[in-house]
């Protein structure tokens, strides 16, 4: 849940000054610090990112009465529907920041080493 909340609040802001790529580094170094298990990494940066990009995408969609994503909507085959648009930018979103997080996940983990339990006992 930490991990979640810390990708989704950092990503919106950096994504107000910086590109919008940037979210990757930021889910992949909160994800390699914090991050648990693969799984639930990736869960944490999907959402977080996928949600931050659907408030986003929403908003801008409301404020213009759907006018521009319904152009873009026309040019992919979701039949012009804006909240369609909408969505796969949310989904889009999620999957950069969950494979981000997976791979500082797994980074993390591939980097710990692991002692036997012969060495454990005579490092005290």
């Amino acid at each position: 849940m930490l991990l979640f909340l810390l990708i989704l609040a950092i990503t919106a802001l950096a994504q107000l000054f910086l590109p919008w790529w940037i979210v990757a580094p930021i889910a992949f170094l909160l994800a390699a610090r914090l991050g648990r298990t693969g799984g639930r990494s990736f869960l944490a940066g999907f959402a977080g990112v996928g949600l931050g990009w659907a408030v986003v995408a929403a908003w801008r969609n409301v404020g213009n009465d759907g006018l521009l994503a319904h152009r873009v909507a026309q040019l992919l085959p979701l039949g012009g529907s804006s909240w369609a648009l909408v969505l796969v930018t949310a989904i889009v979103g999620g999957l950069v920041g969950g494979v981000a997080a997976l791979a500082g996940c797994w980074l993390r983990q591939a980097l710990q080493t692991t002692a036997t339990p012969a060495e454990r006992s005579t490092v005290r």
